[in-house]
């Protein structure tokens, strides 16, 4: 046991979805809460219980690095949370054994109203550090971050980005026993994510333990050793990572080409939204699961209105299953048909997106879906839809038989010249 960094047994958290907070600050508040106590007990009834994890167990050696995978609302932040004493689980018990640094969101554990020197030394403080073991780290802490200039400026006139660069500076530098990270990496650019990725190996190598959850299964593969799979609020698999990525990116998908949302899968905020179908069609226009390389394909979602709607505009994330971006478009991209629909009536509607022959590489493609309004409201989103594969029978190039790289194989116009 005494190599036993992270212990959990039988954590479950639960959730009230749609209960109120009563507070009865006032003489007033307790009456008219007394008052309503007879008709609320109908309401109360029609309250949803969510168990975002429900009789999780595991345990986490000294040193190892631990990636957490699962859709979105399978417990993956909640389970984080619980971990880092944020929240307290409805039942179970778990044990930390060291000094956690946690980053689950822009700006944890920061005060606003304090400058980014004081939020460091009370971000160490908050750690159990003296103030020289955290003298020691500023330098590198500021350069790390590369808000130099704005160290004596309260944190709330910080952007974003610069939140989260002084927040994961801070989390990664004060040497945790235990780091913890949640997906907070998107808000930062491609640089500064490159560069985070590099200090938690660093971290890693120095035998610490790290959890960190992700949807980016490339950094998952890179950083951790073995991954946890989260669907429900359960642990549904722990393996090695390569094993946990590939059951996860496999499992939960129909291996027909289409696929159809159950009433429990949308969301109320969807309204008035409601996805139907994904369908993948090959160039015969049939609905498969495997399409051609040499050949067009479409990919065409089916979704219902149920009012009018200002601005919707339908989007394909196309990714290789490593969670790496091949393109986006949406519906709604060519102006002229932005100005037709910018009112969409309500009604029974078809998007169909066309992708011309020789676009893919051999491999399997997820598609994800959103359904928005642009900067206004977003109605749905699906990260995660629906799979195909890719044939390369015909494609450029196969009569060498090797692996090409990438996820698109263009058939390109090559020219021989002869001087």
């Amino acid at each position: 046991m005494n190599d036993i960094a992270i212990h959990v047994e039988n954590i479950s958290k639960k959730y009230i979805i749609g209960a109120l907070q009563e507070r009865h600050d006032t003489l007033r508040d307790l009456i008219v809460s007394a008052f309503r106590q007879p008709f609320a007990r109908k309401k109360n009834q029609e309250n949803r219980v969510l168990w975002a994890l429900r009789d999780i167990s595991f345990d986490i050696h000294r040193g190892s690095v631990v990636g957490i995978v699962g859709r979105n609302g399978a417990g993956k932040s909640t389970l984080l949370k619980v971990l880092s004493r944020v929240t307290e689980p409805t039942s179970g018990v778990g044990e930390i054994r060291g000094r956690v640094g946690s980053l689950l969101e822009v700006g944890t554990g920061f005060h606003p109203e304090l400058t980014g020197r004081e939020n460091i030394f009370l971000n160490g403080a908050i750690l159990g550090m003296k103030r020289t073991e955290i003298e020691k780290k500023f330098d590198e802490i500021v350069e790390f971050s590369e808000v130099t200039r704005f160290i004596d400026t309260p944190v709330k006139r910080y952007s974003s980005g610069m939140y989260l660069r002084l927040a994961f500076a801070v989390a990664a530098h004060l040497e945790p026993d235990i780091l913890v990270v949640d997906e907070v990496l998107a808000v930062g650019d491609a640089e500064f994510q490159r560069k985070c990725l590099g200090k938690m190996s660093d971290v890693a190598e120095q035998g610490r333990t790290v959890l960190f959850v992700s949807h980016n299964m490339s950094a998952i593969l890179r950083l951790t050793e073995e991954t946890l799979v989260l669907e429900k609020g359960k642990v549904i698999m722990r393996a090695p990572s390569p094993e946990a990525v590939d059951f996860y990116l496999s499992s939960g998908f129909a291996e027909t080409g289409e696929r159809y949302w159950q009433g429990d899968e949308i969301p109320a905020s969807a309204a008035p939204f409601r996805p139907l179908a994904l369908r993948i069609r090959n160039g015969q226009g049939l609905v498969m699961d495997t399409v051609r390389s040499v050949e067009d394909m479409s990919i065409e979602f089916e979704y219902q209105l149920f009012a009018p709607i200002s601005g919707l505009r339908i989007g394909f994330y196309l990714m290789s299953t490593r969670g790496e971006f091949v393109f986006t478009t949406f519906d709604t991209d060519e102006p002229a048909l932005f100005e037709k629909l910018t009112l969409r009536p309500a009604g029974r509607y078809i998007s169909r997106c066309k992708i011309p022959a020789d676009t893919f590489n051999e491999g399997r493609f997820v598609v994800g879906i959103n359904a928005s309004s642009y900067r206004i409201q977003r109605y749905f989103q699906d990260e995660r839809a629906l799979t195909f594969n890719v044939d390369p029978a015909g494609a450029p190039g196969m009569q060498w038989p090797e692996q090409r790289l990438g996820p698109i194989r263009p058939r390109l116009d090559w020219q021989i010249e002869v001087i």
